[in-house]
């Protein structure tokens, strides 16, 4: 049950093959199980218990609230949950509780999901997981196997979620496959008036049709991201994808987007610079933590931010500062802000040109073993990391992962599509096709239950390997 799809559960729970209960408690085992992998900060287990309970009174009625009610999901520690601990993975934040839900979540419960609790993340999300800001829902579900959807800027509210760089954060969904993504969106997207970022228009909740022919189809692919480091492993299987959609009756066209090289510079410019800005109110007097220093404001100031924040939020909120110093505004952040706009225009003239998807890798390589991750500093790692996702953050543009066959070495390997703005529909339907043909093989949980220090076990891929 914990392989199958979102629709697959619902249906088995409203035909009674399985309790809301039960679903909750195997959850539950499985994380606690697990728990050598640090995936959760927080697990609300009596919460979550009590809200399967409420799901299976449903359920007895004949009145489930929809496709999510009883489906088992966590939230990053970065959204806020209200009696729920949230921290951002931070000693700044330990101990806060929210007195309310961040939208996506009440959002969320108001369908019936049952919350499990709140997942780990690099202090304030500055770091390659989690909640998108610039790669940081595709980048982890590249190097685990799984869909990671960024939805188009002001699709989905992010009131009650923590700000990193306000202009590019993103609510992100992770799920198995990409139906059960367009299900979690239909649930999330649209108007919130806590948030004046999103869409006026009311959102209709959508199916993806199964999509046979792919014929009328633009499929560009940017010569740009042929970056420095990427892997030959990585470029074959890219390479192979646009031969699939081409075989399949696709157009498939090489593209440029000239000012890609500038964009890992240009984020990193304007995202310390809005970090800057939003880690300035955590000064430990409204709440968070606060130093013990008592010598004078100032210190106590200074004493709250070096106790509270680690070393990498630290290095943005001095590089972000220094950006916005009166005598650097002009030659670093407007600069960037103009180099922005060109990114952007470098999209919207592709996609003027008759191209509809955009098909990149998600990232340079499989995922790096941890005794050669630690050798890079975080400002190397990152541009890394982020160097082939940020820009559809900039752009404000949807993207997703689509797991697509393992490496050499057994690991998750995936590849990104980008589509037009609020285009979620057609991005979605061309990536269901996608991942059918690629048959990526389900990951075996229970393996990591019984090999406490070994790695994923897969079934091997019969199509795309």
């Amino acid at each position: 049950m914990l392989r199958a799809s979102l629709r697959e559960v619902s249906a088995a729970l409203k035909e009674g093959h399985v309790t809301a209960t039960e679903l909750c408690q195997r959850c539950l085992s499985l994380i606690k199980s697990t728990k050598f992998l640090n995936a959760y900060i927080t697990v609300a287990e009596e919460t979550a218990l009590k809200q399967a309970e409420e799901s299976e009174k449903r359920y007895r009625r004949g009145q489930p609230l929809g496709v999510l009610d009883g489906i088992p999901i966590a939230v990053k520690d970065n959204f806020n949950t209200a009696g729920i601990e949230t921290t951002c993975a931070s000693n700044m934040l330990k101990g806060y509780v929210s007195p309310y839900n961040a939208t996506v979540v009440q959002k969320l419960l108001d369908q019936g999901a049952v919350l499990l609790g709140k997942t780990n993340l690099d202090e304030f999300a500055m770091g390659a997981l989690g909640s998108d800001t610039g790669g940081s829902t595709r980048n982890p579900a590249a190097h685990c196997g799984v869909v990671g959807l960024k939805p188009t800027y002001g699709l989905i509210s992010r009131h009650g979620l923590i700000p990193l760089v306000n202009s590019m954060d993103v609510p992100g969904i992770l799920t198995r496959c990409v139906d059960d993504a367009a299900v979690v969106l239909g649930a999330l997207a649209g108007h919130d008036p806590k948030d004046s970022t999103t869409i006026q228009d009311n959102f209709k909740p959508f199916e993806l049709p199964n999509l046979t022919d792919v014929s009328k189809f633009s499929i560009g692919i940017p010569k740009e991201y042929h970056a420095p480091g990427l892997s030959s492993e990585i470029l074959a299987l890219w390479s192979k994808a646009a031969d699939l959609f081409k075989n399949a009756g696709a157009k498939v066209i090489e593209v440029s987007l000239p000012h890609t090289r500038y964009s890992i510079v240009c984020y990193h410019v304007l995202c310390t610079a809005e970090v800057a800005s939003n880690m300035a109110r955590f000064d430990g007097l409204e709440y968070g933590h606060r130093s013990d220093m008592n010598k004078s404001t100032e210190s106590m100031y200074a004493a709250t931010r070096r106790e509270g924040f680690n070393d990498v939020v630290r290095g943005r909120i001095l590089s972000g500062n220094y950006f916005l110093l009166k005598q650097n505004y002009e030659n670093y952040f407007i600069k960037a802000q103009k180099v922005r706009r060109l990114i952007a225009n470098d999209f919207v003239k592709v996609f003027r040109s008759g191209v509809d998807i955009l098909l990149t890798p998600t990232t340079l390589s499989d995922a790096v073993p941890y005794m050669e991750f630690i050798k890079e500093d975080n400002r190397t790692r990152s541009t890394q990391d982020d160097i082939l996702t940020q820009a559809a953050n900039m752009a404000g543009l949807p993207a997703i992962n689509v797991p697509t066959a393992l490496s050499e070495r057994g690991l998750p390997v995936g590849l990104q599509f980008i589509g037009r703005s609020f285009q979620e529909k057609q991005l979605l339907t061309v990536a269901k096709w996608f991942e059918k043909q690629v048959k990526f093989p389900m990951i075996q949980l229970e393996e990591v239950k019984r090999h406490e220090h070994g790695v994923f076990q897969h079934q091997k891929s019969a199509s795309f390997s």
